[in-house]
């Protein structure tokens, strides 16, 4: 039971009217009954506001222990998800008592008639709000792997709700009054809980605590219209993803290897489709057919309707919901006191001033776009010398195709010859064998032996070199109906210690690889093994977490995604390479000789790479920094920057505007989306850290690396930190020396 938890009962039982019976009296008394007029007895003193809503927790704490969907987690690993107890049906009344459970912990706070202190307002703000905490978790996976209509349904319906509930914890004018006085008195805390009671105390300014009562209104109802489009967004963006192309017939699969076709076929198989093959709407399924179909009609076809998802002008069209969330977003900006949505969204990164992000960006691109130049060129040459191409003409839908073919040109390798040698369940313990090198995880397989939400999840119990346990991971890898495209790390559970009782991180993986047929081997590109390792890399990030308090669990948006690239680096290491890379058919690790093309080959179609990311990066930054985007036309918008910006006809945005669900179904990317080159200054920095040492593996800077990124979280300044690490700040032409561009 946690100390909140004890403490209420405790106040439940005094409310309720027990009490000690008194002291016996030995004496005979004799006892006179009132008479009827002897006046009323007199009642007991009715409780303080605090005593009513210590009550009020103990009531609703009750309901909501005995609901499935929130009750504390039980069985092994200090409790593990009940993934066997997920019902859409629940959902509703989960919500129903969670969230006023939450309001009632927080009530509780703010009436407590002590002087706030950190003890009495900042641990027990922590330790609030466990049931919502485990909803969320079960709820998430819901929305994310396993959506249906019925879950789309209660998405939009409480997102609204919550986004309510959480505005008035941050209009709560005595609980921010308390957060306020702690804040102000900080100096007598020790170093990590005064960078806990600053964090809190300035996201709660950030989200409106100290408005007046009528913009607090307006503020809410704007976060509420939000988070209904952000849950319809998703929907749209999903019901588009969940479309294919069928390629009908031998003469389709021109160009395509064996272990594609074969994915393909799984693919139809899965969708009632025997005898056919499936191009499914994700880029796993679609990068690959890019990259070697023979069939430009078919290319072109594939993807084209991969990068119109969310812009067909349907009902699933997304245009008009991204003109309300940027309207919406720059009118709550206002009102909070920024120049822009870009503005407040970066106030609490390490960026913090839009203009250094662009600065970045723009440092970066003319770079990128003269290397597309000298793809295009290269590829072009190639096309033209093929029959009935003396006239070709490079479209988008030709890049990854031609670029394979410039690729075995110029360094005899395709992806042909590399594909064989990932498969993906030795590219999975690859990744546990580098967390065993650089920080001493052992990973141990317990699928079966605790809950999961889809037979295709497995599960590893991670230990330290010691033995001790350390958390669970969870890997759910391949592509299904109803599961959002792309990949992403999600924890269930945070590492803290704050109550006194050790939480340990379960940590989870999500990607959507195509699955082969029927006990076939799993083949993947680089490409997704580096994607593979880089979600691991997020995991490593919870897993190795040394955090007391939750609040300072999770780090600033332009952080984050380096602990994910740095290790990607170690796909292409040779102990990897050499240990893991084996030939599906013969076992035999990647030859000697190829491993030296990859190295050649390294910095190779780095112009595409950089071009299709920015070119997302820079609309987002633009796009949110636009003062008044009351009437912006999505489309217009995409096309005039990006003709603005001198961006490449060859080369499309990673994520166009319509289907950008960084951007549209949360906050979290919005303003945020050049995070990823932000970090890549520090990953490309750090993996010089690793070269300088003479080992990819070399214990000193892999404990660095634990000692001052990942195990602290955000219980000091990221940018400390790194600093901490590497005895400096972050080279910025490590970035460019590792992209191949020139540094100066």
């Amino acid at each position: 039971m946690t100390k909140l938890s004890s403490a209420l009962l405790g106040a439940a039982l005094i409310v309720g009217g027990c009490c000690p019976p008194k002291k016996a009296d030995t004496t005979t008394t004799v006892v006179t009954p009132p008479t009827p007029d002897a006046g009323p007895t007199q009642e007991p003193p009715a409780p303080t506001p605090y005593e009513a809503a210590q009550a009020e927790v103990a009531r609703l704490r009750a309901i909501a222990d005995a609901h499935p969907l929130l009750a504390a987690w039980t069985g092994p690993y200090g409790g593990v998800p009940p993934w066997d107890k997920l019902d859409v049906t629940q959902l509703g009344s989960a919500y129903a008592a969670a969230l006023p459970l939450l309001e009632a912990e927080a009530a509780v706070i703010a009436a407590n008639p002590e002087a706030p202190t950190f003890a009495n307002t900042f641990v027990p703000l922590e330790d609030a709000g466990r049931h919502l905490d485990r909803l969320d978790a079960l709820f998430g996976v819901m929305t994310s792997n396993l959506s249906t209509p019925e879950v789309q349904a209660v998405d939009k319906e409480w997102s609204p709700k919550v986004a309510a509930t959480y505005d008035r914890l941050t209009f709560n004018a005595a609980l921010f009054q308390r957060i306020a006085a702690v804040y102000a008195a900080r100096a007598s805390l020790t170093p990590e809980q005064a960078r806990l009671v600053t964090r809190r105390y300035q996201e709660a300014v950030r989200s409106g605590a100290q408005l007046g009562a009528a913009d607090q209104a307006t503020l809410g109802a704007i976060n509420e219209q939000l988070a209904g489009k952000f849950a319809e967004f998703s929907a749209r963006v999903l019901a588009d993803e969940d479309t294919w192309i069928v390629l009908e017939s031998q003469a389709d699969l021109a160009g395509l290897s064996a272990s594609q076709i074969a994915a393909y076929a799984a693919a139809a198989e899965e969708r009632k489709l025997p005898g056919k093959w499936v191009v499914v709407n994700t880029r796993s399924s679609v990068d690959p057919f890019l990259a070697a179909s023979a069939r430009r009609d078919l290319r072109q076809r594939v993807w084209e309707a991969f990068k119109a998802r969310g812009d067909h002008g349907d009902a699933h069209d997304t245009k008009a919901l991204i003109t309300d969330i940027v309207r919406l977003r720059a009118e709550r900006a206002k009102l909070l006191g920024f120049a822009t949505h870009a503005h407040w969204r970066m106030a609490d990164t390490m960026a913090v001033d839009p203009a250094k992000a662009n600065e970045l960006m723009m440092r970066v691109w003319p770079a990128a776009v003269a290397r597309v130049k000298e793809e295009v060129a290269d590829m072009t040459a190639i096309a033209r010398k093929e029959p009935g191409n003396r006239k070709f003409v490079l479209e988008p839908w030709d890049y990854l195709y031609y670029a394979e073919k410039v690729r075995a040109k110029k360094y005899a390798l395709d992806q042909t010859q590399l594909t064989p040698y990932f498969e993906l369940g030795h590219m999975i313990d690859a990744s546990f064998y580098m967390a065993e090198r650089l920080y001493g995880l052992h990973f141990t397989e317990i699928t079966g032996t605790v809950p999961v939400f889809h037979p295709d999840v497995r599960v590893w119990k991670v230990e330290a070199a010691d033995g001790r346990y350390v958390g669970l991971f969870y890997g759910d890898y391949f592509a299904r109906a109803g599961k959002r495209s792309g990949a992403w790390a999600t924890a269930y559970r945070r590492h803290e210690t704050f109550t006194g009782t050790t939480l340990t991180p379960l940590a989870s993986n999500n990607n959507n690889f195509v699955r082969g047929a029927a006990g076939a081997p799993v083949l993947i590109s680089l490409d997704d093994a580096e994607t593979l390792f880089h979600e691991f890399g997020h995991a490593l990030h919870s897993l190795l977490s040394e955090v007391n308090y939750p609040g300072l669990g999770t780090t600033p948006r332009d952080f984050v995604e380096y602990p994910s690239q740095v290790h990607e680096q170690w796909v292409l290491s040779r102990p990897i390479l050499d240990k893991f890379a084996l030939h599906y058919q013969t076992g035999k690790p990647m030859p000697a000789a190829l491993v030296a093309k990859i190295e050649k080959a390294a910095t190779f179609n780095q112009g595409y790479g950089t071009v299709e990311y920015l070119t997302s990066a820079i609309l987002d930054m633009r796009l949110h920094m636009l003062p008044d985007p009351s009437a912006v036309d999505p489309a217009a918008f995409e096309r005039d920057t990006l003709a603005a910006i001198g961006a490449p006809r060859e080369v499309a945005m990673r994520h166009r505007l319509p289907q950008f669900n960084h951007l549209f179904t949360s906050d979290a990317y919005s303003a945020g989306y050049y995070s990823y080159l932000w970090s890549e200054v520090m990953d490309a920095d750090t993996r010089d850290a690793f070269r300088e040492a003479g080992d990819v593996f070399d214990p000193t800077v892999a404990g660095k690396l634990r000692q001052h990124i990942l195990a602290p979280g955000n219980t000091t300044d990221r940018a400390e930190a790194y600093r901490a690490f590497r005895g400096r700040d972050p080279d910025v032409g490590a970035l460019l020396r590792k992209r191949g561009f020139p540094t100066k």
